[in-house]
């Protein structure tokens, strides 16, 4: 005991603490994505092409970007050119968030919590596309890197698929 606290106390309080440290926003879970959403599938060929270890989190990526307004091929893009679509990272950040410093639970936290600060976080929120890569990086050539890959993923517009499935 220290100081006449118990030492269950401290590890339990300590625990409660963790998601706090990690930075992980707290928001409401994103809605599922639909299995037959055909971003899924292009993303699935994407990825099996491009970026096998990202392979399976299709619909995080989706999800994600539908919950915070972003553009559905940004992250899966940004995730190319920080880390190879997932093959050279470490504590699961594929983003290269804060010069890869920062570290997430899992690869599918990093996703959802990315996600949340590029649509919600005053450094980004109700910015267009190509503020938001400025801000990421400001480096010219890295926006036009990252497009370059939102374009090979496919059109950002696929409304009228998406609208079929409703």
């Amino acid at each position: 005991m220290l100081n006449n606290v118990p030492r269950e106390f401290i590890v339990f309080a300590g625990l409660l603490a963790v998601p706090a440290v990690a930075g992980l926003p707290s928001q409401p879970k994103p809605a599922p994505v639909k299995k037959n959403d055909p971003r899924l599938s292009r993303l699935r060929e994407f990825f099996e092409a491009r970026a096998r270890p990202l392979r399976n989190l299709e619909a995080d990526f989706v999800a994600a970007a539908d919950h915070n307004g972003l553009d559905w091929r940004l992250l899966p893009s940004i995730s190319i050119v920080e880390s190879g679509g997932g093959r050279d990272y470490r504590n699961n950040n594929i983003f290269g968030w804060n010069s890869g410093n920062d570290s997430f639970p899992s690869i599918r936290a990093a996703i959802h919590t990315i996600a949340a600060k590029l649509g919600t976080s005053k450094l980004y929120r109700n910015k267009d596309l190509d503020q938001i890569l400025k801000t990421y990086n400001s480096r010219p050539e890295y926006a036009v890197r990252v497009k370059a890959i939102m374009l090979t993923i496919g059109a950002q517009d696929m409304a009228a698929a998406i609208a079929a499935l409703n």
